[in-house]
């Protein structure tokens, strides 16, 4: 497996990284098992937040005693220096760790600056002096967010969206982050689970020396799937490029990623899931989808107020209700046999 290293951060570690979001699921002594193989076979970068529930404590009970032999980045939410500080402190708590290798603005609504009068960058650059943060990075969902930060020349590190149904705005965002020596993790590199084909996902990413992959595992199976590219990855031949040329083609346009930041919804719709079921029930089939508990749910969309408010906060900018009533509509006709799915 390629190394790279992360911008100007001087972290070099292999193309293949774990996204601890997903460990939040399972219990302690599952995640702990995960973790310890992930690095067993390999991984050496681990990526949390504070917003992840307890996946902090998991990876701070796995690595406890060889924090060295690893790099961890978490991430804040924070919109004050005040809840910044109580943040960190007890992220490194959390993490059994006096420091992090990076830490990240979280789900950024904007380049947090100095002298913006927010204090937030103010506030990260004092944590990197007293040693707690070695390395600033910020995290985004908005291009033009992702693009003003790359072009600050801020940050050391940019976390966006990237895979391989990515737009020619994406792929601009990782040349400027080439170009300024920042470092570029890629997260939601399966488009929340719409991608299936890990060896594709795999061989995409590794056309590019500057993008780190954090790869969502819940399960040792998942991991399995990684970890095997570490001995023999993937390349991207002409018959996966051609695989991809059709994903592409499938799946380009709006479409829901499923992170769930829009929610909750006061009607109480599950947006994250209902807003792309037409994509689930062709991409992920399973009979849960059209199970009757689901489609109680999917039926719930009747009930949309249409306030926008899963719209406005939609980090894609998404007319989210308007893609809750197609998906409802293609869901009928799969209920009434108008058409077959896998």
């Amino acid at each position: 497996m390629k190394r790279i290293t992360l911008g100007s951060t001087g972290i070099t570690v292999p193309q293949n990284a774990f996204g601890a979001l997903p460990i939040q699921r399972v219990s302690m002594d599952e995640a702990v098992r995960i973790l310890r193989r992930a690095y067993e076979g390999g991984m050496r970068l681990f990526d949390t937040a504070r917003a992840y529930t307890d996946s902090e404590e998991k990876l701070g009970a796995a690595f406890d005693g060889m924090r060295e032999k690893v790099y961890i980045t978490s991430k804040t939410q924070a919109q004050t220096p005040e809840a910044f500080w109580r943040d960190l402190e007890q992220t490194l708590k959390n993490l059994r760790t006096d420091y992090l290798d990076v830490y990240q603005f979280h789900c950024a609504g904007r380049c947090f600056a100095p002298g913006d009068g927010t204090g937030m960058y103010e506030a990260m650059l004092e944590a990197k002096a007293r040693g707690k943060v070695r390395h600033i990075g910020i995290t985004a969902h908005k291009i033009g967010v992702a693009m003003e930060c790359a072009e600050s020349g801020l940050y050391e590190t940019i976390q966006f969206p990237f895979s391989y149904l990515s737009s020619e705005k994406e792929l601009a965002l990782v040349e400027k982050c080439r170009e300024k020596n920042i470092g570029f993790i890629a997260m939601k590199a399966l488009a929340g689970g719409l991608i299936n084909n890990s060896r594709a996902a795999m061989a995409y990413m590794l056309q590019f020396d500057n993008v780190l992959p954090i790869w969502g595992v819940q399960r040792e199976a998942e991991l399995e799937e990684w970890l095997r590219f570490m001995d023999e990855p993937p390349e991207l031949d002409d018959a996966l490029r051609a695989f991809i040329e059709r994903e592409r083609g499938e799946l380009s346009g709006d479409f829901c990623r499923g992170c769930g930041y829009c929610m909750p919804c006061p009607q109480g719709i599950m947006i994250n899931q209902c807003a792309r079921m037409s994509l689930m029930l062709r991409r992920a089939p399973s009979a849960g989808w059209l199970s009757e508990s689901m489609q109680a749910e999917m039926r719930r969309i009747e009930d949309c107020l249409e306030c926008g408010q899963c719209a406005s906060k939609c980090p894609y900018e998404l007319n989210t209700p308007e893609l809750l009533k197609k998906n409802l509509e293609d869901y009928r006709r799969v209920l009434a046999g108008e058409v077959s799915v896998q």
